[in-house]
């Protein structure tokens, strides 16, 4: 029996609540969908996926790479990607690298958010896919 239907949201802890929250709907196109008194921010994206904005605590920043253990990065889909560095060029962001090839297929670009958290866009197009070999599944306990 599946018991889960998919990501409801991701949480993104900040040092500025309703700044960050603004930046994300300025320029990468979220909106507002709920706040709570904490402060917290649920924000929607086009697809209507939710990006949770909360508050953080004392904990220092650990230094991340797109590789660094635990969740790593926050990969938005675009349809153009060009279009969307271009618009965030003239946010001023700052890029982590130049675009690459995704893992996957397409393009990827890997930027900064004004607090520091990793962010990609990411640019596919359909393709034709190979199948992938299906592995049995170990027993459960």
């Amino acid at each position: 029996m599946l018991f889960f239907t998919g990501i409801d949201h991701p949480a993104l802890a900040v040092r500025d609540v309703d700044a960050l929250a603004a930046w994300y709907c300025q320029h990468l196109g979220y909106t507002y969908y709920f706040r709570h008194e904490k402060p917290v921010w649920m924000l929607q994206a086009p697809d209507g996926s939710l990006l949770e904005i909360m508050p953080t605590d004392d904990t220092a920043r650990p230094t991340r790479t797109t590789w660094t253990p635990g969740w790593s990065h926050l990969a938005l889909r675009v349809n153009d990607l060009d279009a969307a560095v271009r618009q965030l060029d003239a946010a001023g962001v700052r890029w982590e690298g130049p675009a690459v090839v995704a893992i996957g297929g397409g393009r990827v670009r890997t930027f900064f958010d004004p607090e520091g958290n990793l962010l990609q866009l990411v640019e596919r197009h359909p393709v034709e896919r190979h199948p992938v070999e299906r592995h049995a599944q170990p027993d459960a306990p």
